[in-house]
């Protein structure tokens, strides 16, 4: 039987019988003074682990389902070479399930008087701010029989902001505002409500556009150009009660509104609208106000990372109310919510009044496209049951759709990854229309 490492060792000094792989240390150490000699020698020859100094160095936020890097230097003051297993510990959202022990563990050997470094590789499975725990280093001597142990507290912190992975549509949604706001040469005319330049009449052309007094100093006919309104206010609102906590697809429907409410504020800030952001249940979770153009994005970013769910009924009386102090002037009222009947029938509707009569006001909400397969599904009993389960479901979120059309509102309607870009085009038509 061929023997190994410190099995091979203590069988070289004649304390481990062939075939005993666990040996008793009490009683090797009391009859065999050459090992207890060597293990006091290997724990005298570790490095001291309270000596070391570390620091940490790296990625401060990261994407959700993306990698973040951390970097620990691990400096060697002593005289003794340093033989380490070091565990890095993070909170266990920051791995994924199973990756933990492998991305948390390093070994590491650092010569006397120098440095080196080992990098932790965090993949984090949920948003917020994800802080360093303590690193353990256990240094063992050159035989490997003794180590000595000791924690160090390296305070770290990674945000993990939102993905975005809506971002893949702004391209197509500027490229239709470039449209609307006549910058290219597709540009429809007479759209908007903003005044922007005379040009000559051509066949076709809307006669109310017409300016009789231009063309009364020119001997040709010349019509007014317009543009989409410049600097309106929009106000973004994520309803943060206990309907967001519902899991559509693989998410939340929060998280599913907040990529809706990153492609809306991106576009309407590219098109010069001011966006503003309040996430409400029962009292105010996040506020993002009067940020410049270039810094809307980044902040309502870093508010949502860390937003959750609050398994309470949403206020509706005290999200209208302020939502008002939050947008005093006309506004684009845009709120993320549930087309849930009981929700919106006795929560939004006895105070939906109070925001239409000074506001645009915009409805977005998440449907769960497992409900969709299901209508669709037959080809047994259960099937059929399925589908006629799914359609009253269905039947019911057009009645409340219908309910706030009436009331004035523009509803949105989509599965979470439709959702974004419906939520976009709506806001285009509404910016073409001059509702805005």
């Amino acid at each position: 039987m061929a023997l190994t490492g410190r099995t091979a060792l203590l069988a070289a000094l004649g304390t481990l019988p062939v075939g005993i792989w666990e040996p008793s240390w009490t009683g090797i150490l009391a009859v065999n003074a050459p090992l207890a000699l060597a293990c006091a020698c290997d724990f005298a020859l570790a490095a001291p682990v309270r000596r070391l100094s570390l620091a940490r160095s790296g990625d401060t936020s990261v994407r959700l389902g993306e990698a973040a890097d951390v970097t620990l230097t691990v400096t060697n003051p002593s005289s003794r070479p340093l033989r380490a297993r070091i565990r890095d510990a993070w909170p266990p959202s920051s791995w994924q399930p199973g990756t933990e022990v492998t991305a948390s563990r390093h070994r590491l050997t650092v010569p006397a008087g120098e440095r080196r470094r080992v990098t932790t590789r965090l993949r984090p499975t949920r948003r917020g701010d994800r802080r360093a725990d303590r690193v353990t280093i256990r240094s063992y001597g050159p035989l490997g029989l003794f180590a000595r142990q000791g924690n160090h507290e390296i305070p770290w912190t990674v945000r993990v902001l939102p993905p975005f992975t809506s971002r893949k549509h702004l391209p197509s949604k500027l490229a239709r505002l470039r449209e609307l706001d006549g910058r290219t040469s597709v540009l429809t005319r007479g759209e908007g409500t903003e005044f922007d330049s005379l040009r000559d009449y051509v066949p076709g052309d809307d006669t109310r556009s017409i300016d009789w007094r231009a063309t009364a100093r020119q001997s040709r006919v010349a019509v007014r150009t317009w543009r989409p309104e410049r600097d309106r206010h929009i106000l973004l609102i994520l309803d943060t009660g206990r309907t967001a906590a519902g899991r559509v697809g693989n998410a939340p429907r929060l998280d599913s509104s907040m990529d809706a409410a990153l492609l809306l504020a991106a576009l309407a800030s590219r098109a010069g609208d001011r966006v503003d952001l309040l996430a409400y249940d029962r009292r105010v979770r996040a506020l993002v106000q009067g940020r410049a153009s270039g810094d809307v994005l980044p902040s309502l970013v870093n508010a949502m990372a860390h937003l959750e769910p609050e398994l309470v009924e949403t206020d509706a009386r005290g999200l209208t109310s302020t939502a008002l102090r939050t947008a005093p002037r006309r506004s684009l009222i845009v709120l993320l919510t549930t087309l849930d009947a009981a929700p919106i029938e006795e929560g939004l509707l006895p105070v939906l009044s109070r925001l239409t009569q000074r506001h645009t006001v915009l409805v977005a909400s998440v449907s769960d496209p497992h409900i969709e397969r299901m209508a669709t599904a037959r080809g047994n009993t259960e099937a059929v049951y399925e589908a006629a389960a799914a359609a009253q479901a269905q039947a019911e979120r057009h009645r409340t759709a219908e309910q706030l059309t009436r009331h004035g509102v523009t509803v949105v309607d989509a599965t979470p990854d439709n959702l974004p870009p419906a939520l976009a085009d709506a806001y285009l038509a509404l910016k073409a229309a001059g509702r805005l």
